[in-house]
């Protein structure tokens, strides 16, 4: 359901990817929102996380870069460091049992996600910054293919967060290492923090405060800019927000899109 490099580059590598794409949950049509919720297992609440763990980069799904409809994707050489924010969505039913990115077949009920650009697999931590719940998941698929979405989650693990109705839900995806105290101590942390939608950075206060008066005077709300003074560094901050889920974000980013204003992301002040 959604509201739903590298120097060994090859043309073979790159057709034979979009030739598994074509075939695995990554190109997978998305439960409806209209249609009912399928069920979950009795004992779904007690299915535990994936423990993070060291393992070998999946023969399959792991080329340096793949396009799909016209957009090219590359795939980070490691997940060290990966955090982001963004808009989650989920796939379930209309996927159970379909070949994933990396050879392995796709289980609702399993603890798994997408990610256009993580190295598979990867363990990741989603947080979702409405609720503070929060999962650990295994990356080992491709998707999903929509502006602003950072990754797509089992139908078990959103419903874990609590994002199975709504569809999409405003996420921090980090991604963990093997025994880390980041995996094992800290990773039911409930986080609040509040996010912005960021138009763009700029050097000269003159050209923020262009942006700033078109965005007024198209009727956008809750316009502000950030100077060095307050947010650090050299650059104005033409940020709009705060932003509270997912919907209304994908909405102020459809509005700058049409705008002219391409590549809005979520921030933190």
């Amino acid at each position: 359901m959604n509201g739903a490099t590298g120097a060994r580059a090859s043309l073979f590598a790159a057709l034979s990817f979009a030739m598994l794409l074509s075939g695995c949950a990554a190109s997978r049509p998305h439960w409806r929102a209209a249609a009912a919720l399928p069920p979950l297992p009795p004992n779904w609440q007690s299915i535990p996380n994936p423990i993070p763990r060291a393992l070998p980069p999946a023969p399959l799904g792991n080329p340096p870069f793949y396009d799909v409809d016209g957009r090219r994707y590359y795939v980070l050489g490691s997940a060290a460091g990966y955090h982001q924010i963004g808009i989650a969505s989920w796939y379930g039913p209309n996927s159970q049992g379909h070949r994933t990115a990396d050879g392995e077949r796709y289980s609702m009920y399993a603890m798994t996600a997408a990610s256009t650009v993580l190295p598979l697999p990867t363990f990741v931590r989603v947080t979702d910054l409405a609720n503070g719940r929060s999962v650990i998941v295994k990356v080992d698929d491709r998707g999903p293919f929509v502006a602003h979405r950072v990754i797509d989650l089992s139908y078990l693990a959103a419903a874990k967060l609590g994002m199975l109705a709504t569809g999409t839900a405003i996420v921090e995806v980090s991604a963990i290492g093997p025994g880390s105290a980041e995996s094992l101590a800290t990773a039911l942390q409930a986080r609040s923090t509040l996010l912005y939608a960021q138009v763009g950075a700029f050097t000269v206060p003159g050209a923020a405060e262009r942006v700033f008066n078109r965005l007024r005077a198209a009727g956008l709300r809750h316009v502000i800019i950030l100077s060095p003074a307050v947010s650090g560094g050299h650059l104005y901050r033409v940020r709009i927000g705060p932003v509270h889920n997912a919907g209304q974000f994908e909405r102020i980013a459809a509005r700058l899109t049409a705008l002219g204003y391409h590549g809005t992301w979520l921030v933190t002040p």
